[in-house]
C-alpha cells in the first residue's frame, strides 16, 4: 500500500542527487580552472561562473535530499498508522464474558510484605513470588491492606 505521497517523494530525491553532482562537477571544474592561473584577477571568471554556483547546488542538493527523507519518513509513519488503526481485532469478544470476570479466582490471599494490596494467590501479581505470604487477619481486620483491583480477592473466603 504505497501511498501518492511516497510517489511523489521520489523525484524530490533524485532531484537533491542531481543537484549534488552537478554542484561536485562545477566545484572541480572551478578548482581546476582557478588552479591553472597564477594571478587572482584571472581567477575570479572561475570563481564566479563555476565554484559559486556549484556550492549553490550542493546547499540545494542537500536541503531537498533532507526535505524529501522527511516527507518520506512522514508518509511510512501515516502508512504505518492506517495499517494500525485498520486492523481488527482477532476475535471479538462479547459484552459479559471474560472481560467482567476476575483475572484470579483462587480462594487463599496472599500479600508482599510491605506491600499495600492482599491478592488471590493465583493473581500475576503474587504468582509465582517466593516472598509472598498469606495474608495475616489481623492486618486484614485494622484496614492496613486495601484488596488488589486486579484479581478482586474476597475478605470472607473461609
Amino acid at each position: 500500500m504505497r501511498t501518492a505521497r511516497l510517489r511523489t517523494v521520489h523525484p524530490v530525491l533524485w532531484a537533491g542527487w542531481a543537484a549534488l553532482a552537478a554542484g561536485a562537477v562545477l566545484c572541480v571544474l572551478g578548482w581546476y580552472g582557478v588552479s591553472g592561473e597564477r594571478y587572482a584577477e584571472r581567477q575570479l571568471p572561475y570563481l564566479a561562473s563555476c565554484t559559486v554556483p556549484g556550492a549553490a547546488l550542493i546547499v540545494a542538493g542537500a536541503v531537498l535530499l533532507t526535505h524529501g527523507r522527511g516527507v518520506l519518513a512522514a508518509a511510512r509513519v501515516e502508512e504505518l498508522y492506517g495499517l494500525l488503526v485498520a486492523a481488527e481485532p482477532a476475535e471479538a469478544e462479547e459484552p459479559g464474558t471474560a472481560a467482567d470476570a476476575p483475572l484470579a479466582v483462587s480462594g487463599d490471599l496472599l500479600m508482599v510484605p510491605g506491600g499495600t494490596l492482599w491478592h488471590r494467590a493465583d493473581c500475576p501479581l503474587v504468582a509465582g513470588k517466593v516472598e509472598s505470604v498469606p495474608v495475616d487477619a489481623k492486618l486484614l481486620a485494622s484496614g492496613e491492606l486495601g484488596p488488589c483491583p486486579i484479581c478482586e480477592p474476597v475478605e470472607e473466603t473461609d
